[in-house]
Order: C-alpha cells, then structure tokens, then sequence
C-alpha cells in the first residue's frame, strides 16, 4: 500500500495558519452539528457516547408510528383507546408532559401524533404504544428493533416516553442520524415537529422547541429534559437550501438550552461551509505503473464530491492519495486504481474513489523483461 501526501492548495486549502485550539467549544455535554445532505459529522463532542435522551426519545416512537403509516398497517384515522395506565403514567396528575387525555378518550392517531411532537405527552406516547403493539415493553423493543435496523446502533429503549430507565441510551450522532433518516423518508409526517401549538380538550399548549420562530428555518424537532440528563434538543434548520441538524444535551437550566442551541445553529450555517471535488479538476496525482508503456498514469474523480467542513479546519487538511502499487497494466481510462483521502480536524476521514485518466497498455514480453531487470538493478544499488 502506497500513500502520497497532497497540498491541494487550489481546490481545497487555504495556506493560513492558526493556533491550535479547539474550532467550537460548548457547555453541553454531548453535542452534535451534522451536514443533513451528506450525514456528515461537522462537530462533536461526546457524540458517539450513548447517552440519556429524556423526551428526545419520542422521536423514535413517533417514527415507529411514521414506519407503521407508511406501510398501510394503520392510518391517521385509526382510534386507540387511553387505559388507566396511559392516564396515571402520563395524565395531568403525573407531573411530567401530557396532552391531557382521559381515561377511555379514543383519539386518533393524528392526534396522537400531535400528542407526541409537539406538546411531548407521555399519555399519547403510551397509547400509541399500547395500541400498535398490546404493551408499551414489547413497543419499547421494537423501537430498539428498528433503531437497529436504521443502523443507530446506539440506541436501546424501555418505554415510549423517554422516562428514566436502566439501559435507555442513544448517543448524540444517532439522534442526529435519525432526525435526517425521518426528514428523508417522512416529508409530510415531519411537518407535525413545524406545528407552534395544539390544542386538546380545549387547552392549548406551546411546542417546546425553543428554536421554532427564533432561528430562520427551524421546523423541528424534540426538546428533552430530566433531572439525570440535564435539558437537551435535537433540531434542524434549512437555510437557502442547506440544511443542518443539531443536538445537545446536558445543559443546566431551560435557559441555557435555549441560548446554547441558538448558538450551535446559528453556527452551523455561518462557521461551516462545502467545497467541491470534481472531473474539472484534472490530475489529482500520479500512480506508478508496472509493465506499462508508461512509468506513470494520472489519477482524477469520477464524479463530484463535496467536502463540508469548519472554514478553518479547511486550513489544516491533509490529502492522501493511497494506492496498492505499483499498479499493473494494462490500465483503462475510467478504472478506479486509488482513493483519496481528505481529513479535516475534528471529522471523520472523507474517502473518494480515484480513477485512471487515460489508458495504459501493457509492455510486450521483452519490455517487461527489461523493465525487471532494471527495477532488480534499481534495487541492487540501494542496497
């Protein structure tokens, strides 16, 4: 395996130098800022942790629902009924969030929905839980199934709510994935997280979601809080067609979850931005070749690629083009023989197939004869 190290100075780089010290720095104790059309992980800290999710959870009851409408099992219209359970574990008398239901109320689905997202009732949550699958643990595991299955390997549940429970975890980047899995797959579903209020049995309650009408493009998604996990938040935001999905937790009071995540929002728009790899670009680097009519064959992308990173992590990239070479001709223009590799402080690695720019035929059998001979030779005088 071969590496070649890159200034892409024209493409990627600017040559400014800065002090080593941390690009964003938050009070929250696992925080998240994640390009939505990429996935991309623009900041962490503490976000692979599995963590403490408190109502943030509701976003992964509501999309079982979401699931469940979308393969025609239910529909918005569907009545559930609200046991004594639904009622004393998540009605007005519990002390925590509630849409208010009573015992015996048959509200639909949709309302239920609304019931979860936007005023974050645990009596919904469990009558939607009690409802699609008898029992509020076997809801809980299949929650836990289909986290799974979206590949949110962190996750594991024990209720609907997001009520404290031994084992209920998801990290930070799994939340952020799921909130760009449900904008992805449920457009029309998502804009129940956009709804300001809703109103049941006559009282009105406010969505919690701080950043709703604050922050231009805010249209979801989950506020959560309990005294264990401190107050957190997953939202998102489109802006001039970028968007960007936040989250944090741990922050010490409603306040402060309010003005940290305006913060992080604001900048994920403003300290991060895209830069473009692509066939215009030409020759990234040279592969060697062996047996070939040529020494040498340039190397380029295929396609377009963006590159999403802090402005000034842009400044210390490091570009790699790794290869396992010599590579063999014969050689075809359009056949991947590399990969480059771009890393930016703080991120994952970004790698993207690089391919031949141009044909290389193979050496007849007295050039390659000769071409062995001159690497042994090569070789002998290095030693």
């Amino acid at each position: 395996m071969r590496t070649a190290y890159l200034l892409l100075a024209a493409i990627l780089i600017n040559c400014v130098a800065w002090a080593q010290i941390p690009l964003i720095q938050t009070d929250a104790s696992h925080a998240v800022i994640m390009d939505y059309d990429t996935g991309v992980v623009l900041f962490e800290k503490n976000g692979s942790e599995a963590m403490i999710p408190a109502s943030m959870t509701k976003m992964m009851t509501a999309h079982v629902v979401f699931d469940r409408l979308a393969n025609g099992e239910i529909s918005l219209s569907d009545k559930f009924v609200t046991s004594e359970r639904a009622w004393s574990e998540g009605g007005w008398g519990s002390g925590g969030s509630t849409m208010g239901l009573a015992i015996g109320d048959s509200p639909t689905v949709e309302e239920l929905l609304r019931g979860v997202i936007v005023l974050s009732g645990n009596d919904a949550c469990i009558v939607l839980a009690e409802g699609l699958s008898g029992s509020e643990e076997a809801f809980a595991d299949e929650m836990t199934a289909l986290a799974q299955n979206l590949g949110l390997s962190s996750a594991s549940f024990e209720n609907s709510t997001g009520l404290d429970a031994d084992g209920h975890r998801i990290s930070a980047i799994d939340l952020a994935r799921l909130a760009r899995i449900q904008i992805q797959q449920f457009p029309d579903y998502y804009a129940f997280y956009n709804e300001r209020s809703y109103e049941w049995r006559g009282i009105s309650q406010p969505n919690r979601n701080p950043l709703l009408g604050r922050i231009e493009g805010v249209d979801g998604l989950k506020t959560g809080h309990l005294s264990v996990s401190g107050y957190g938040l997953t939202a998102s935001a489109d802006q001039n067609g970028e968007r960007r999905i936040i989250v944090l937790n741990g922050m010490a009071s409603e306040a402060s979850r309010a003005q940290e995540a305006e913060r992080l929002m604001r900048l994920a728009f403003s300290a991060f931005e895209k830069r473009t790899l692509g066939p215009e670009d030409g020759a990234i680097a040279d592969i060697d070749v062996w047996v070939g009519t040529v020494r040498q064959v340039s190397v380029g992308l295929s396609e377009t690629v963006d590159i999403s990173g802090h402005k000034r992590a842009f400044a210390g990239a490091v570009a790699e083009v790794v290869y396992d070479g010599p590579v063999n001709a014969p050689v075809s223009a359009g056949e991947q023989i590399g990969e480059l590799i771009v890393t930016l402080d703080g991120q994952e690695p970004v790698r993207v197939p690089l391919v031949a720019l141009a044909d290389v035929s193979r050496l007849g059998f007295i050039g390659r004869v000769a071409e062995g001979l001159n690497r042994l030779m090569a070789t002998d005088s290095s030693q």
